[in-house]
């Protein structure tokens, strides 16, 4: 079965890029020696489980599924080796959205749209594998302490990840309840490029705002719409 709605093809295609990104980075090597320049034209793919691997493109024509670039092997030794990974990172980056897109080929305008935003809240690989992650604006209110008192102890750090739990979803409109209080959640600072741990205090479901608790203690107001616009809270199940 073939994802279809909107949360479907972006769950897709974050486990396809979890697994490309571990094989840029943490599995450079693995994939840098799976790359022989002997070997036929090679393609990376990621899978929606997370998984990576190196293989010949599909033999049906046309393909089942848009294919990534071939011959990334036959580039591996030209070129210095962090020069390759940067090549091989931009052109998964292609194959990710082009996937991305061949799904949701029957979304209207708005759907597409929403599908870009919420894709494009992670630096790409590109970006990760060449440290050029860009600096974007962040909630824009700066985190508040609640133990402001002079002398006080600095508090501890907030909890942050690098990535988002795969138990956790993007918020929706549609969770802005009075039931949202007391939820965690994940809330991206994109100048960070970190996924803080949070947790809902308070709620106004008029007008769409709220007040989240780091685990550090610190307190932020927030524009729930500009949040889930950009796709930057990720709701942990209960």
């Amino acid at each position: 079965e073939h994802p279809r709605t909107l949360d479907e093809i972006f769950d897709d295609c974050s486990k396809r890029r979890e697994g490309l990104m571990r094989a840029i980075t943490k599995e450079s090597d693995k994939l840098y020696n799976a790359c022989d320049p002997e070997k036929e034209n090679l393609c990376l793919y990621g899978h929606p489980d997370g998984s990576w691997e190196v293989g010949l493109p599909a033999e049906e024509v046309p393909p089942e599924l848009p294919e990534p670039v071939l011959g990334i092997n036959f580039a591996r030794d030209g070129m210095h080796r962090k020069d390759w990974l940067a090549l091989v990172a931009v052109h998964s980056d292609c194959w990710l959205l082009s996937v991305a897109f061949f799904y949701g080929a029957k979304m209207d305008r708005h759907g597409r749209e929403k599908l870009f935003r919420m894709l494009n809240q992670y630096p790409t690989l590109y970006e990760t594998v060449t440290g050029h992650v860009p600096n974007k604006s962040g909630t824009g209110k700066k985190r508040k302490q609640t133990n402001a008192t002079a002398g006080a102890p600095e508090p501890p750090p907030a909890q942050a990840a690098d990535t988002p739990l795969a138990s956790g979803r993007l918020l929706r409109v549609s969770d802005i309840t009075p039931q949202l209080v007391g939820r965690q959640a994940e809330l991206y600072w994109p100048d960070d490029n970190l996924w803080y741990l949070v947790e809902i205090a308070r709620l106004d479901v008029k007008e769409r705002n709220a007040t989240i608790q780091y685990t550090s203690g610190e307190i932020e107001d927030l524009d729930l719409m500009e949040i889930i616009d950009n796709g930057h809270m990720s709701l942990l199940n209960q």
